[in-house]
């Protein structure tokens, strides 16, 4: 899954006022964030094979550490223990920032082909959803648009320009997932770690702007 991700950072944000919303969406991307920087130092592997499904073109044959089940469940341990001290109540911010990190890989079960592992390099799963442009592209959005709806519902905008600043946000990471899906602009001219590279820069750009939409949001306790 691409930018449906975001969709489960806005969700979570009303279970914990606390936290901040780029920190969410650090959380849905942190497996992510690894496998790019696992992919630039040479330690995961993909290759690009046009057309390998309708949505997505990177043949993830060796994802051992960030996308097993073993692997998730791990980092997204240590994202929730990185962070529970720093925001109370701490089980609470624990529980919080693991699921959302987790919710990556439940996500990425349903859309990707059978390319992640449960353990190692072993037993791999996915039901490939990806292979059919028509009803991954609509999840993408229902999932994104579904949690932004929430996120304006629960948290409230300080003024009307928050309000506007948000749905730009959500446009913005929408025409993303058109990019994306479609292939109008591509990095798959690039080598693996380039696209890394690239992969690794938005993901950090989006969480920034997050972050600068958390704080036209109201705070809660």
């Amino acid at each position: 899954m691409f930018m449906g991700h975001y969709g489960v950072s806005f969700a979570a944000k009303p279970a914990h006022r606390r936290l901040p919303l780029w920190l969410l969406f650090v959380a849905v991307q942190w497996l992510d964030i690894w496998w790019a920087v696992l992919v630039m130092l040479g330690v995961e592997k993909f290759r690009v094979v046009p057309h390998l499904t309708e949505a997505f073109s990177l043949d993830l044959y060796y994802l051992p550490y960030t996308h097993s089940l073993f692997g998730a469940l791990v980092l997204s341990a240590l994202l929730g223990g990185l962070s529970a001290p720093f925001f109370k109540p701490h089980g609470r911010t624990f529980l919080v920032v693991a699921l959302a990190a987790f919710s990556h890989w439940l996500l990425d079960l349903v859309v990707h082909i059978p390319d992640l592992p449960l353990i190692g390099d072993h037993y791999k799963v996915g039901f490939g959803l990806w292979r059919h442009l028509w009803l991954s592209f609509p999840l993408e959005l229902v999932v994104l648009w579904g949690g932004a709806l929430l996120y304006a519902h629960y948290v409230k905008a300080t003024s009307v320009w928050g309000a506007i600043w948000l749905w730009v946000f959500v446009a913005a990471l929408t025409f993303e997932e058109i990019n994306v899906s479609f292939g109008l602009v591509g990095p798959f001219f690039a080598e693996p770690a380039a696209i890394a590279a690239l992969s690794l820069s938005i993901y950090l750009l989006v969480a920034l702007l997050a972050g600068l939409v958390g704080l036209t949001r109201k705070t809660g306790t």
